[in-house]
């Protein structure tokens, strides 16, 4: 990899076309990070801002981010969801400043100086807008239609929501992907669905973004990093499972426990790995992993979607999530964690998605070790920008696999990053 090419902010990249070797200082330098709000997140993408079900009914609202620019998304008095700039255009203020809510009034007042807008983003109330007594006041010729909120795009698809700034950007679905590989385990467990809410978590990652973005398309780092998925047998590079990639960036990792071979499990026990520890752990409730089988007709036990650029959907046993990447910075993010089930859902299962709740989440049993890899990675490449990764796991091409070792879809990643940032 002799060639070399120089790009935005004096950074090294390998030859166009070449993957499998990033430069460090993309997780470290500011200009890399304004450059992505800009060309990525407020760019030719979609990009998730919550479930329709966290909004259920009219007058429902949440705030949220795309990239690190606040948004809220709304639904109206007709039912419809829209999303806007939380940021007021009389001052620049944020015009709602709680979390999430009802507003029965159907209108959002920026606490400065009381403009208010509907839930749509436009502009309908302004005090004092002709003056007092006769003084002041706003000219003439003043318009509300002219100073409304900065709207996004939004399409909800099978309950989940999506957003953009791009108003030429093609559909959502044609975004995922034309060979349906995404859209196909996307369906899996939202077409036809009437989601639940169950729970939320936030987990504070003094990290760059893209840390992260690696770790959920990394398939085989789960056998060497999480002792409960390999002594358990929740996932292991030995099972049946593979990867897709659509749409450039987006991919599917999934396994099915359980598969491993009699040769699979000998070599794993004669590799020592630390991580599998079957002789020294025992669970002391198992129903923690007794579960539901089938449950979406197929025997398909963990699946980890990844929409780029802000969007995890996860199915580990019966439990399900979203998780939303939110930057904070080039150095940390937020990873918003929803919880989630159907309203079809009998007692015992709802009580089992809630207990398989503790496998997940900031202190789960298994991820907890995902936020603290993006944290020692981050840690260790604040000097020595133009030193390279090596992502080279599976051989340096693109293309989808039959198999857990690999880090194809980390190449992926980086191949329509490389393009959006046109390095």
């Amino acid at each position: 990899m002799d060639a070399r090419v120089k790009r935005t902010g004096g950074l090294i990249w390998p030859e166009e076309g070449v993957n499998s070797a990033v430069p460090y200082g993309v997780f470290t330098e500011q200009a890399v990070y304004d450059e992505e709000q800009a060309r990525i997140f407020r760019g030719p993408t979609w990009n998730f801002i919550g479930l329709a079900a966290e909004v259920p009914n009219p007058g429902d609202y949440k705030a949220t981010f795309v990239g690190d620019t606040p948004i809220v998304m709304t639904r109206d008095e007709k039912g419809d969801i829209h999303a806007w700039v939380n940021r007021c255009a009389h001052r620049g203020a944020l015009v709602c400043r709680e979390l999430r809510g009802n507003n029965a009034a159907g209108t959002y007042t920026c606490v400065y100086h009381q403009w208010s807008f509907d839930a749509r983003g436009d502009l309908v109330g302004v005090p004092f807008r002709r003056g007092l007594g006769g003084k002041g006041g706003y000219p003439a010729d003043f318009d509300t239609k002219q100073h409304g909120l900065r709207k996004l795009r939004v399409e909800n698809y099978h309950g989940a929501v999506f957003a953009t700034f791009d108003d030429a950007m093609p559909g959502f679905q044609d975004y995922l992907g034309a060979d349906g590989a995404v859209d196909q385990h996307l369906r899996r467990v939202l077409e036809g669905r009437d989601i639940e809410v169950i729970g939320h978590a936030r987990q504070y990652i003094p990290s760059n973004w893209k840390f992260y973005a690696e770790n959920t398309k990394d398939p085989y780092h789960a056998s060497l990093l999480h002792l409960f998925h390999m002594t358990f047998g929740l996932y292991r590079s030995s099972q049946v499972g593979g990867v897709k990639i659509t749409g450039g960036w987006h991919t599917v990792l999934f396994s099915r426990s359980g598969t491993d071979s009699e040769e699979a499990i000998s070599e794993t026990k004669d590799s020592q790995l630390r991580t599998y520890q079957a002789d020294s752990y025992t669970l002391a409730d198992p129903s923690l992993l007794k579960g539901r089988k089938g449950e979406w007709g197929d025997d398909v036990t963990l699946v980890i979607m990844s929409l780029m650029p802000n969007l995890v959907i996860q199915q580990i046993q019966n439990t399900l999530a979203v998780r939303q990447i939110v930057p904070k910075g080039r150095d940390a993010f937020e990873l918003v964690w929803t919880y989630f089930g159907y309203k079809t859902d009998d007692e015992e299962l709802r009580n089992i998605r809630l207990k398989q709740i503790n496998l997940i989440g900031p202190a789960g049993l298994i991820s907890m070790e995902d936020g603290e890899s993006s944290v020692i990675c981050q840690q260790a490449v604040v000097r020595d920008q133009n030193d390279w990764s090596c992502i080279e796991m599976g051989g340096r091409d693109v293309k989808d696999a039959d198999h857990l070792v690999t880090e194809t879809t980390i190449r992926a990643f980086w191949d329509e990053y490389r393009q959006l940032m046109g390095y």
